[in-house]
């Protein structure tokens, strides 16, 4: 399974970590990740993968509540519907 995970809010620190720890929790490992700081927002996107079937519901209802802590906005997608979008 692959997944693109973007995260977006403002600016604080921690972030990185706080969501490398969720991942791994979550089990999964990071293959890609980027991130910049604009102006006073924090924008992250990370290819994420597990040899293991994910459950994206679960996933995303898990991400989003533990981005409230960090005061910012995760969310997941499955990596085949960015290919799919790329193959029309």
């Amino acid at each position: 399974m692959k997944a693109i995970v973007t995260v977006v809010g403002k600016d604080s620190k921690g972030i990185v970590a706080g969501v490398a720890g969720k991942l791994a929790e979550l089990d999964l490992n990071i293959d890609d990740i980027s991130q910049t700081v604009l102006d006073e927002y924090f924008t992250m996107m990370a290819l994420v993968s597990s040899g293991d079937s994910k459950d994206f519901t679960l996933l995303r209802s898990d991400l989003e509540a533990f981005g409230k802590t960090l005061n910012v906005k995760i969310n997941i997608q499955s990596a085949a519907i960015f290919d799919a979008m790329h193959n029309l």
